[in-house]
């Protein structure tokens, strides 16, 4: 259905922003037309906007949406769950208990204002089910690995074949099935140089070249991970990932942290991609060399790697780690990181219909937020007040492609209260367990 939005204040990456400005939606699901007092569109639902702020819908660029289970038990003791005794893992969780956390994962992110995201763990096919349901574009893939998961966990590395070739057929599986169903897209990710072998990488860098789908994993998020790839391989994450090919610009690599300067002058000559997880970095005492990977020739996307759905937090945090890092530099500024959560991060991830703007023919991803917050006044430079100020508690309304899947906060696709009950009682159990 068409819909004529009315009275907003448009900010894009692209135009700035424009205040008292109609937008209608056609029954395509683009951008039909943007301008003052336009005359009413026939047969469109008529939107009072009453001033809000409207934005391209926000692009997250690595995620694993089940991992929300550990959120505000892990940030105090380690830097990632796959590492960690002591708390849930991701082996122990069934189809059934992955889907109910993905669905919880999914819809936080949503209704935090995201409408292109990336997500991959295991039983991939749970991770697509829950994003299809509620209707976002999802990137999704299963998560690759042939080390020992339960070992990882002890600080150990141990090889495990048969673990590869389950995990690989999982993610096989799900291209099968769900690329390209409804706004699912597929990808490939293997889970990081020290979980994965080079021959795992090696099949990788071969289903890529022949797939043509992108790579996501993590890159140098711990030292342990660059002690281990220096034992095992004699060089650095970032050396062993040129070296079995994979290092381009069809490269997403997550955190980006213990990088070397000829690490950050490799991956940026590669023209290889950041997915920035200021959030989650910082919660260890971490922050990513992203001034130095910007000027090397990388290109920045923003995440929130589900310790927090909040895009608008990742932005401001990405400014000040980026500025902290660099020595409080100012060479970073509020349009810039909004340019990477949206456009930014649509145009460097593949296989979705996203571009992070709204103009005229656009897919009609976007998000309005509360016209009456108070932490949205003044409004006076629109990126300033967003990155600055906003938080995912003022995003009231997310559309995509033209289907409203967030009306007044609640998404419109399912149940939240039973979303978050089921969750939660999933939670509890496999915490339970983790506590012997």
């Amino acid at each position: 259905m068409a819909s004529h939005i009315r009275n907003i204040a448009l900010l894009t990456p692209d135009s700035g922003l424009r205040r008292g400005l109609d937008l209608i939606v056609g029954d395509d699901g683009r951008v039909a037309d943007i301008g003052r007092a336009l005359p009413p569109a026939p047969g469109a639902e008529i939107i009072d906007g009453r001033g809000a702020l409207c934005l391209p819908g926000l692009v997250n660029s690595h995620n694993h949406s089940p991992l929300m289970i550990v959120r505000g038990m892990i940030e105090d003791v380690s830097f990632a769950p796959a590492y960690t005794p002591g708390v849930p893992q991701g082996h122990w969780l069934s189809d059934e208990e992955t889907l109910a956390l993905a669905r919880l994962g999914v819809m936080e992110m949503l209704c935090a204002g995201a409408t292109t995201i990336v997500d991959y763990y295991r039983c991939p096919e749970a991770l697509a089910q829950a994003a299809h349901e509620l209707g976002l574009r999802a990137m999704v893939g299963g998560r690759v690995m042939d080390m020992d998961s339960a070992a990882l966990a002890e600080g150990r590395f141990a090889r495990d074949e048969a673990l590869g070739e389950a995990t690989l057929g999982a993610a096989l599986a799900l291209q099968e099935t769900w690329d390209g169903k409804g706004r699912i897209s597929t990808i490939l990710a293997p889970h990081a140089p020290d979980s994965c072998s080079r021959e795992m990488f090696l099949r990788m860098r071969d289903l890529a070249e022949t797939s043509g789908k992108q790579i996501h994993t993590h890159l140098s998020q711990s030292q342990m991970e660059v002690d281990q790839l220096r034992a095992r391989e004699g060089m650095t994450p970032t050396e062993f990932l040129e070296d079995v090919g994979v290092l381009s610009p069809d490269l997403i690599a997550a955190h980006c942290i213990f990088m070397s300067d000829s690490d950050i002058a490799r991956f940026g000559a590669a023209g290889a991609v950041v997915a920035h997880a200021p959030i989650g970095n910082a919660s260890f005492g971490a922050a990513a060399p992203i001034k130095a990977l910007l000027e090397a020739g990388a290109t920045i996307t923003l995440c929130t790697d589900t310790k927090s759905a909040d895009m608008f937090e990742a932005m401001r945090m990405a400014l000040a780690s980026a500025r902290w890092k660099a020595g409080m530099s100012f060479d970073f500024d509020a349009a810039q990181v909004f340019g990477w959560a949206t456009q930014g991060g649509a145009a460097a991830l593949r296989g979705h219909a996203a571009t992070g703007t709204l103009t005229i023919g656009d897919p009609a991803d976007l998000i309005l937020l509360d016209p009456d917050a108070p932490n949205l006044r003044p409004q006076i430079d629109g990126a300033g007040i967003v990155v600055h100020s906003a938080n995912a508690g003022n995003v009231t309304d997310v559309m995509v492609e033209g289907d409203w899947l967030v009306r007044h906060r609640r998404p419109t696709r399912a149940d939240m209260t039973e979303v978050v009950q089921t969750a939660q009682q999933v939670c509890e159990g496999l915490w339970r367990r983790a506590r012997g």
